[in-house]
């Protein structure tokens, strides 16, 4: 039997946002030395980050899929706001933690590229399943807070997802109002 776990964070929501502050940024890079290692590495990073990027995938397709079924319009992915969603994705990685900390921060970022009226987040871990984002989605759409986010007038979003070295998956959603 495989063990599983699954958390959700109480959503955190931002409407209207007030202007400045910066996003924290955790973690570093490996300073491998020998070109085999830096080859290897490489791959290796490569592999991971398409396997987190098909979760990403999966989790924009489940969401957009849930909103249109319901007569709502699609979300459309932007660069700023999935470069601040991976980032907190991978801090909480890091750090072993599920959290909004920094959200405001975020924002500020986003907004330095997009121009915003409001935004919103949703993170989630979990842990032995075969399919994380299904797992996360399904538990955000069983959670009032996380679903109110999900079928908020929102137009875009940004989806991070993250694993640490034990095979947890952390992942953020970050909502926006244009």
């Amino acid at each position: 039997m495989m063990n599983t776990m699954s958390r959700f964070a109480a959503s955190r929501k931002v409407q209207p946002l007030r202007s400045g502050g910066a996003a924290t940024e955790l973690g570093g890079l490996s300073t491998e030395k020998s070109p085999l290692r830096q080859s290897l590495a490489g791959r290796m990073r490569r592999s991971a980050s398409t396997n987190l990027a098909a979760i990403e995938r999966s989790v924009f397709q489940r969401i957009n899929q849930y909103r249109q079924q319901r007569g709502l319009a699609a979300l459309t992915t932007n660069s700023s706001i999935t470069r601040q969603a991976r980032q907190h994705s991978r801090n909480m990685a890091n750090l072993e933690v599920l959290s909004h900390d920094g959200f405001s921060g975020r924002v500020d970022m986003i907004r330095k590229a997009v121009p915003l009226r409001g935004a919103s987040e949703n993170v989630a871990f979990n842990q032995g399943f075969s399919d994380p984002a299904a797992q996360a989605v399904n538990g955000w759409l069983n959670s009032p807070g996380h679903l109110q986010n999900i079928m908020g007038n929102y137009n875009l979003t940004g989806i991070g997802v993250a694993r640490n070295n034990k095979g947890a998956v952390y992942l953020t959603q970050i909502f926006i109002t244009r």
